[in-house]
């Protein structure tokens, strides 16, 4: 079996099913995606089966929040019927591909990988490493080549991860080349959104819901109000009218995500610096900006909760849609290696 080339560059993304989305997601990945999906072909994996690699004793929360991730998905505007929202533990190729190419690498380089060794660091899982996360690559690798993804939007300490994807693509490839006289799979390319890491309220380098430090895309105002005040500024402007530092201000950090208007932060900028802008004039900037940006998709989302059937069969469709792209692809690669088939 032979598989074509999309005529349109296809991106896959996604999340672990570990709890609802926050604004970190959003401003990393979420509004990312809204935009693409009208221009490239782009698949969303509700990566649960993922998730159960650090989370085995509790598999009730990961199906929990299939649902959950998936409305957040439709509360921010991603559109199911142009963007392929599927789950990833209902596609057996995406297992089968991750067996066969965990022959394609190899241990030490698996623990090679910087994104795998800091967070097996960040874990504590010191010797104990679950077997599924150490082979995370490997599955990844799985996920990226069975959807034929060209564009995989991560973070930058993410991008080791899609060199090692096109290590495994790079291997296979030679193997089969002078059966096809063409490559089987194609490389993939990390997308790095210009906003980087978005730093949790408390100032902490990064959002996390676990962390205590998260601002949900469905906070209320009054959830939002208290976290902004919450924010980091500079220790050192006591005064309004005393000289701030712009650099590491968390305030100043979010304004540059999310303020619709970058000339006037550039202005606020300015005058902190120079003095004579209060703490509290920042903050009551950056409370309006992000009511206005949670306000409709806290809306959108209480609406779409109230239908979960509906999300249920977004999935259902997206799923089904997914499994035929995905084995097409597995059966091309089973082909080109010469695998045995009854």
């Amino acid at each position: 079996m032979s598989i074509e080339a999309p005529s349109t560059p296809v991106i896959l993304t996604g999340d672990r099913t570990t709890g609802p989305l926050h604004l970190g997601h959003y401003a990393g990945s979420l509004r990312n995606r809204v935009a693409l999906q009208h221009s490239h072909r782009q698949y969303l994996l509700l990566a649960d089966a993922q998730a159960l690699t650090d989370n085995a004793h509790d598999p009730a929360r990961i199906a929990r929040n299939v649902i959950e991730v998936a409305t957040d998905y439709l509360a921010v505007g991603l559109d199911p019927a142009i963007t392929t929202i599927c789950v990833q533990s209902a596609l057996p190729a995406l297992a089968e591909l991750t067996l066969l190419y965990l022959n394609f690498v190899t241990v030490a380089r698996l623990e090679r990988n910087p994104t795998i060794k800091d967070e097996i660091q960040a874990r504590g899982f010191g010797r104990d490493i679950p077997a599924g996360f150490l082979c995370y690559p490997a599955a990844q690798a799985a996920d990226i080549t069975a959807f034929r993804a060209t564009l995989v939007p991560v973070g930058e300490d993410q991008a080791p991860l899609i060199e090692q994807t096109n290590e495994i693509v790079r291997r296979l490839n030679r193997q089969v080349a002078g059966k096809l006289g063409r490559d089987l799979l194609p490389e993939a390319r990390a997308l790095i959104p210009e906003v980087g890491r978005l730093p949790g309220v408390d100032g902490r380098a990064k959002m996390s819901k676990s962390g205590g430090n998260a601002l949900p895309l469905s906070a209320s105002d009054a959830e939002i109000a208290a976290a902004v005040q919450r924010m980091y500024t500079d220790p050192g402007h006591l005064r309004a009218s005393d000289p701030g530092r712009v650099e590491g201000n968390v305030v100043f950090t979010y304004l540059d995500a999310f303020d619709p208007d970058p000339e006037e932060v550039a202005a606020l900028k300015a005058h902190y610096r120079r003095g004579g802008l209060g703490d509290s004039v920042l903050k009551a900037r950056l409370t309006g900006v992000l009511r206005d940006l949670l306000g409709p998709i806290r809306e959108r989302r209480a609406a779409i909760a109230r239908d979960p059937d509906h999300v249920r069969d977004v999935l259902r469709t997206g799923t089904a849609r997914a499994r035929t792209v995905t084995a097409a692809t597995r059966d091309a690669v089973h082909d080109a290696l010469g695998l045995f088939r009854l």
